[in-house]
């Protein structure tokens, strides 16, 4: 038995059949997997290296590069408050102080009910509406005490769940390419022709003709 469940091990084989070499398809797979169990297991790993062809190792490493990738258990909301300088100058250690205050954990911790982990983050690229901070990459600008403990009341009784999904959750609308429209691309070492655009078109073969 493996880990995707059945309806998003079908995903899986649509996303796969989007590449020439299926490989390529590893990171939209981790985000699958994130999505189905918000952290990504070993247990996933070991089948994505199954779907696309590689080892166990390969898909580690590329899980462990990227940040946005968990590797152990999280909260429902994972919410991080940026420390960099411009959030850092605009009171962002107070935030957290009060952060860890309100929900009872210090950085890097979670909540007993599962449902917040707390976390620190670097620069997160809105340096003037310090200070930030995302909840499951969902941006919040500005915040202060106050709006902090609105938005965790909020997130708590689900009046954001529309809004703000569970960890793990990249995006509400699928890709969906029709067959019409896909690439069909191929992988290198089966391509033994000049490119399509390269080739001269009939079109121009048939109008060499000048004024005489």
């Amino acid at each position: 038995m493996g880990f995707f469940s059945e309806e998003n091990r079908t995903l899986a084989r649509e996303i796969i059949g989007r590449y020439p070499k299926r490989r390529s398809a590893m990171i939209p797979l981790l985000h699958v997997a994130q999505a189905q169990a918000g952290w990504v297991s070993e247990e996933a790993m070991v089948e994505i290296a199954e779907l696309v062809d590689t080892t166990p190792a390969e898909v580690l490493g590329t899980c462990s590069f990227y940040e946005m990738f968990k590797r152990e258990p999280v909260g429902k909301y994972l919410v991080n408050i940026c420390a960099t300088m411009s959030c850092a100058l605009a009171g962002a250690a107070d935030l957290m102080e009060h952060a860890e205050e309100r929900l009872g954990v210090r950085i890097g911790g979670t909540t007993p009910d599962g449902m917040f982990t707390l976390a620190s983050a670097e620069c997160q690229a809105a340096c003037t509406e310090a200070p930030c901070l995302q909840v499951n990459y969902r941006y919040r600008y500005r915040f202060d005490a106050t709006q902090f403990d609105q938005l965790i009341d909020d997130l708590a009784s689900g009046a954001l769940d529309d809004e703000i999904p569970s960890h793990g959750v990249t995006a509400r609308i699928r890709q969906r390419i029709p067959a019409e429209r896909a690439v069909r691309a191929v992988p290198p070492d089966e391509v033994h022709e000049a490119p399509v655009w390269l080739a001269p078109s009939a079109a121009n073969g048939a109008s060499g003709g000048g004024a005489g």
